[in-house]
């Protein structure tokens, strides 16, 4: 092996396919490797001319887009903090591209990584459920407020988030790596963590999550085409669980059906608010900043510095508005906001098509189901009807970026597919 392959190639595979359990162990440790990997494929596409990497529209949206976030920076009006969020905001993208040039030089890649995830997987599992029913996990973190499950994320209640993100993924990679279908054990150790990860998502009583992994479920049982009913059937054994679940431990149903209830309805003259009456005050005065910082916002991060003067209530200001689009809108504009939106909508349009030539026209669709899963957990993350943690979070932006680069070599796969198959016609032809 040389020393250039171990760079370039090995080296960086290693830090993605340990990404997964990185994330577990918090920003520090996955914002490093993210950008050492970023740094690597940068040397890599200087060193040999890696040109088809940046020649398509990813690559041309995102660095306009990082271009709105670093005037949007240089118009605020603290430059250098908002900077740190923005000037090296590409190292996000280039980690994509990165991805997609290791899984086009490692076969070795996408196995390792179905092994890393579902590790994780098993992991969570264990403590989660360990630290659930005797309070205390395998590393001595107790429930939060007595009841709520975080496992190896502590003060952090990320686990739902983690296993609602990472979910579609890890399907994923089990259809693309499942060709023969024949591994019985797999898929009966897969059913087991498909249904226990839902029910340990209840537990941790993050209620979007539940919300994402439901979501995620239902977009791909609709888009699936061979593992749909198996989907289906592991999804509805979860719902089981989690009814369980919900009878046997009242704090949890307490958290998810009666706290949503009056988070929708608490207030003193009868209102409903979006979520809650704080969530609805953000909005409000995201809103309000909006429109009067309406083309580079007040800067990425900003929200927090520039509320008080906007505020409806004591409920206001926070570190960031609670939805992408609101946070987009405010604190980098309309331009931004456009970018993500477009992606979004774009997404949806596709997706749509995908299911008329499905269903309608009697055909296979226009993905396969290892994207379908893949575009399942981009949704998820640029879903614009519910809160969301903050866009320009380093822990957020790599679960966001993570399943483009999977998707960006699947793309290119197809259009090398189509270039082979008429150039085979045509030799044909000869």
């Amino acid at each position: 092996m040389t020393k250039q392959l171990f760079f370039f190639n090995i080296f960086p595979s290693w830090i993605i396919i340990l990404m997964p359990a990185l994330l577990i162990s918090g920003p520090f440790l996955s914002d490093l490797g993210l950008s050492l990997v970023g740094i690597i494929f940068l040397i890599n596409s200087i060193k040999n001319k890696l040109k088809k990497y940046y020649e398509n529209y990813y690559f041309k949206f995102f660095f306009i887009f990082c271009v709105i976030l670093i005037l949007s920076s240089l118009l605020s009006d603290d430059i250098l903090k908002s900077l740190k969020n923005s000037l090296f905001y590409f190292r996000f993208g280039i980690f994509s591209l990165c991805f997609w040039y290791l899984l086009e030089n490692n076969q070795f890649l996408l196995k390792y990584l179905f092994i890393s995830i579902l590790l994780c997987f098993l992991s969570l599992i264990i403590d989660g459920y360990f630290q659930f029913f005797f309070g205390k996990n395998l590393f001595g973190y107790e429930l939060y407020n007595d009841y709520r499950v975080s496992s190896f994320f502590g003060s952090e209640l990320i686990l739902g988030s983690y296993l609602a993100r990472f979910f579609p993924i890890l399907f994923g990679l089990f259809i693309f790596l499942d060709k023969s279908k024949k591994n019985k054990l797999m898929l009966f150790l897969m059913t087991i963590v498909f249904i226990l990860s839902e029910g340990l998502i209840f537990i941790s009583g993050e209620r979007l999550a539940l919300f994402f992994m439901n979501l995620s479920a239902v977009y791909i049982i609709l888009m699936l085409k061979e593992y749909r009913i198996y989907r289906l059937w592991t999804y509805l054994l979860s719902l089981c669980l989690i009814v369980v679940l919900m009878s046997l431990f009242p704090n949890s149903k307490e958290r998810f059906i009666d706290k949503t209830i009056y988070d929708f309805t608490r207030n003193s003259d009868d209102k409903l608010y979006i979520f809650s009456k704080p969530h609805t005050d953000m909005y409000l005065t995201a809103y309000r900043l909006y429109l009067d910082n309406k083309f580079f916002g007040v800067g990425p991060r900003q929200f927090r510095n520039s509320c008080n003067e906007y505020s409806v209530s004591k409920y206001s200001c926070e570190t960031h508005p609670h939805n992408t689009y609101l946070e987009l809108m405010s604190e980098a504009g309309i331009f931004a906001f456009l970018v993500v939106a477009g992606l979004f909508i774009f997404i949806c349009y596709i997706s749509i098509k995908h299911l008329v030539f499905k269903f309608i026209r009697s055909k296979k669709g226009i993905f396969n189901d290892f994207e379908v899963c893949l575009l399942s957990a981009i949704i998820i993350s640029l879903w614009p009807f519910s809160p969301s943690g903050s866009f320009f979070n380093n822990w957020m932006s790599i679960v966001y970026y993570f399943p483009i680069g999977l998707l960006l070599w699947q793309i290119s796969k197809y259009k090398n597919s189509i270039k082979t198959k008429k150039i085979n016609s045509k030799l044909v032809k000869i």
